[in-house]
């Protein structure tokens, strides 16, 4: 394929799975939503495909990566990623640079879903395991690091979210950080959004979210929600690994209750 080729006659395997999910969201965006959180799902979709469009429009591809963990809101900001590279004018990679920060003690479950995901979504996914995320961009950013000429990372932070509330669209690191542009493009979904709109195109997420878990890190600081355990603990709900059963991530509904199941 040459430099000049257009996105229509690019039918490499990344740019067939960016048109498929193209097509997905698409058809949720014309689609008449029965409900008001799908509307307003509707609405919190152009505005990230806004943002990811600008960041593309600001940073060639080879210095944007992506920070993905597996967890519900960056699958989010993944799909919405590669939905947004279905026109880019560009040849694509075989595969999009991206980072995995590993959370200190790590569900096999979430190990095996970043995996999978990554196969499946065509992530060319570095694994790093630090004491601390600013260590492990350090890493990664450096001179001689596999994303030295990174400038932009496309981050699942939401405003709700631990260090959110002063973030925008577009934030670069401080000075105790290394240097970066975080491109929040999800920044102000609300959690019911997050899970509306994961249910509604039908994405594949992580089997934790099933067993009452609302938020994920690691093993030791990670639980399954207390407000979504079943009543009494043995209620109708799936079985988590305390023993008690918990309903689904989906049916919590508030932003306030998502980090009940954190440390």
């Amino acid at each position: 394929m040459t430099s000049n080729a257009s996105h229509e006659t690019d039918n490499s395997p990344l740019r067939s799975i960016c048109r498929e999910v193209r097509r997905r969201v698409d058809a949720f965006l014309k689609s008449d939503p029965p409900t008001e959180v799908l509307r307003t799902t509707q609405r919190q979709t152009r505005e990230s495909i806004a943002v990811i469009e600008e960041a593309l429009a600001r940073y060639p591809l080879h210095t944007l990566s992506l920070s993905y963990n597996g967890g519900k809101d960056c699958l989010v900001l993944l799909v919405l990623y590669l939905s947004c590279l279905a026109t880019y004018p560009s040849p694509l990679p075989q595969s999009l640079q991206s980072i995995y920060i590993v959370s200190k003690d790590p569900f096999a479950q979430v190990d095996s879903f970043v995996a999978s995901s990554s196969e499946q979504y065509h992530l060319d996914l570095l694994r790093l395991e630090r004491e601390s995320m600013r260590e492990a961009f350090r890493e990664y950013l450096e001179d001689g690091g596999a994303g030295k000429e990174v400038q932009a990372i496309l981050v699942g932070t939401r405003r709700t979210d631990p260090h959110g509330g002063d973030l925008g669209p577009f934030s670069p690191t401080d000075r105790r950080w290394p240097a970066f542009m975080r491109v929040c493009a999800v920044l102000e979904w609300h959690y019911r959004e997050i899970w509306a709109f994961i249910r509604h195109l039908e994405i594949p997420y992580c089997e934790l979210y099933d067993q009452g878990y609302t938020s994920l890190g690691g093993t030791k600081d990670t639980h399954p929600n207390p407000a979504l355990l079943a009543e009494g603990g043995n209620g109708a709900g799936n079985l988590a690994v305390d023993g008690k059963r918990y309903k689904p991530a989906h049916q919590l509904w508030e932003d306030e209750e998502e980090r009940l199941g954190r440390d």
